[in-house]
C-alpha cells in the first residue's frame, strides 16, 4: 500500500500486527502493493486501472493485488496474518472486548464467545436507502450518514446470536477464516432459510435490511457463523439525528449514475 501525492492515508485504530487496517481518502492513481483486501465503503464506483477497465462497487470490496486504483473517495485497505496464522490474540490487542463488557450489549449471553474491537469513523455520505436498499428504481431523496467501521471475531464453530435488532445499515465483509451470513424465520436454528458463504475479501453485496419509518431499518432474524477462526469487518451508516441534511437528487439522466454521493 502507497500513498500517492494526492492522497491521505492513516492507519485505523483497530489495526493490529493481525490485521494491517487504513483508511485512504482523495486517491488518485493509488499503488495497491502485494495482496490486499479493498473495501468501497459507500462513495462511487472505484475504477481499477486494468483492461477491461471495472469497479469495485458500492458498499462491496475485492482482493487486489500490485495494481492500481484511478479515482477513490475513500478505500478501506486490509492485510491480515496468513490463513495458518493463530488470530485469537487479536482479541487481547487495545480497544477490544467481549461484547457483554461493552455498555449497550450487557446482557448478551457471556457464553457466546463473540469479540468487538474499537469503531472508527470512515466518513459521511449522502445517499437514498429506498434505493441503496433496491426498494425503489429510482432515486429519490437523499439523506446524510455517518459510516463507521469496527472488527469482529469469533472461534471456530461460533453462532453469535441470532437478533433482528439495529438502527443503522451494515454490511460485512470476511477478513480472515470462512464464515458466513444467515437468515432464520424466528430466533431458532431450525428456522434457517438463507446461508451465504464468506471467505476472506467477500462483503454481503445485499444489506439484509429493508426500511422502516422515519428513517429506521426493519432486519430479519439473521447472525454471523463462524466456521473456522473468524476476523469480519462491519460498515455501519448511521443516519444522522434529523435528517441534518436532507436533499432531492438531480434526475438520473442530468448526471453520472452512483449509488452514494461524499458530502463536499
Amino acid at each position: 500500500m502507497r500513498a500517492t501525492p494526492s492522497a491521505t492515508e492513516r492507519p485505523l485504530n483497530f489495526s493490529s500486527p493481525y490485521l494491517r487496517a487504513a483508511l485512504v481518502r482523495d486517491a488518485v492513481d493509488y499503488t495497491v502493493e502485494g495482496r490486499t483486501i479493498v473495501v468501497n465503503p459507500g462513495v462511487k464506483p472505484v475504477t481499477i486501472a486494468e483492461e477491461p477497465r471495472k469497479t469495485i462497487p458500492p458498499l462491496s470490496s475485492t482482493v487486489l493485488a500490485d495494481t492500481r486504483i484511478e479515482q477513490a473517495d475513500a478505500l478501506i485497505l486490509l492485510r491480515s496474518a496468513g490463513e495458518g496464522a493463530d488470530v485469537a490474540g487479536i482479541v487481547d490487542q487495545p480497544g477490544w472486548s467481549h461484547l457483554a463488557d461493552t455498555s449497550d450489549h450487557g446482557d448478551f449471553p457471556r457464553e457466546t464467545p463473540l469479540y468487538r474491537s474499537s469503531q472508527d469513523d470512515i466518513n459521511t455520505v449522502l445517499f437514498d436507502p429506498s434505493y441503496v436498499l433496491g426498494e425503489s428504481e429510482t432515486e429519490g431523496y437523499l439523506r446524510e450518514f455517518n459510516v463507521r467501521a469496527n472488527l469482529w471475531f469469533s472461534p471456530a464453530g461460533t453462532d453469535c446470536f441470532i437478533h433482528n435488532k439495529h438502527d443503522f445499515i451494515e454490511v460485512h465483509t470476511q477478513v480472515h477464516g470462512l464464515g458466513r451470513m444467515q437468515r432464520f424465520r424466528n430466533q431458532d436454528q431450525a428456522s434457517l432459510y438463507q446461508d451465504v458463504l464468506m471467505s476472506p475479501g467477500y462483503t454481503t453485496p445485499d444489506p439484509f435490511c429493508a426500511t422502516g419509518p422515519q428513517c429506521t431499518y426493519h432486519y430479519p432474524m439473521h447472525q454471523y457463523r463462524a466456521d473456522t477462526d473468524c476476523i469480519w469487518l462491519a460498515i455501519e451508516y448511521h443516519p444522522v439525528p434529523r435528517a441534518l441534511r436532507t436533499l432531492p437528487t438531480t434526475p438520473p439522466a442530468a448526471r453520472p449514475s452512483t449509488l452514494l454521493e461524499t458530502r463536499s
